[in-house]
């Protein structure tokens, strides 16, 4: 393989690193779940995994994973919010985990409708209280699936996003020395069909943009250039470090932070309709 197939093929794989392994298990660590089967556009066989709080819902998260390995890496990052009082819903596109297919753009945007489409089906969803919830190139998924759809979410949160995969293909072949000469290859080399830089400025729900100003996987100027193409209401959260890093390792901090502003652009569930009270007809009395 010569260096410049080499680099390209380095930003494929930025994309895509599915893996079929089962990494974790909810039940192993006490939480509960429920396995999900439901099917993409095309017929393609999708999984994922339903967390249900104790009450009714507060909201429906739709968690869009990131690129690596597959959403038994990555419930973590959403399932905790079950406990606050939101159905969480996480999903494998195709080709990573027990999802079928091979990972492909097209076909990754198309699962994301599906999920998006599913969710609606879960125990307790409304319409008007669904949050997307995307990180890394489930960000960029995310956008893509909301907008092309026309899903209404109620708020939309991206962490670890990028603009588009042009130029965070670009960024990564810039960050080794071997590759740096080649940095100019994704601008001809990779479609910039689905990219958020075409999207993130039609949606109009409320958005929560993160991203770390250190971080080592998609260059902190992708997530501000994507907060900044996205129309308000919108928030900027910068973390001090890591890659998706707001919802594990610095849960402590943000997790309260997100529950409070999720509740903030939501409001409060309406209140239950009434019981209907019983007239009761006395005889007239002569």
């Amino acid at each position: 393989m010569t260096v410049t197939a080499a680099a390209l093929a380095g930003c494929t794989h930025l994309f895509f690193q599915p893996s079929n392994k089962l990494l974790a298990d909810p039940a192993q660590a006490g939480i509960k779940y429920e396995a999900i089967k439901f099917r993409s556009g095309d017929g393609t066989e999708l999984t994922g995994m339903f967390f249900a709080p104790a009450e009714p819902p507060l909201g429906t998260v739709i968690h869009f994973h990131g690129n690596a390995h597959n959403m038994t890496a990555h419930f973590s990052y959403s399932s905790w919010l079950a406990k606050e009082g939101f159905n969480v819903f996480i999903f494998d596109y195709r080709g990573y985990g027990a999802s079928g297919g091979k990972p492909e753009l097209d076909g990754l945007v198309m699962d994301g409708k599906a999920a998006l489409a599913h969710a609606l089906k879960l125990p307790g969803a409304e319409p008007g209280r669904m949050i997307v919830f995307g990180q890394s190139l489930g960000g960029a998924i995310a956008v893509a699936a909301v907008a092309e759809s026309g899903f209404k979410p109620a708020a939309m949160v991206l962490e670890g996003s990028f603009y588009s995969y042009k130029s965070v293909g670009s960024a990564a072949l810039r960050a080794h020395w071997w590759s740096r000469p080649f940095s100019w290859l994704p601008w001809v080399a990779i479609s910039g069909s689905h990219s958020p830089s075409d999207y993130v400025a039609t949606i109009n729900c409320p958005k929560l943009f993160i991203h770390s100003e250190r971080d080592p996987i998609v260059p902190f100027t992708q997530g501000k250039k994507l907060y900044d193409a996205a129309m308000q209401p919108k928030e900027f959260w910068a973390v001090p470090s890591g890659h998706i890093d707001a919802f594990y390792g610095l849960r402590g901090t943000y997790g309260p932070r997100l529950i409070a502003y999720l509740k903030k652009v939501m409001g409060p569930l309406p209140a239950p309709p009434s019981p209907a009270r019983t007239k009761i007809l006395f005889p007239t009395q002569e």
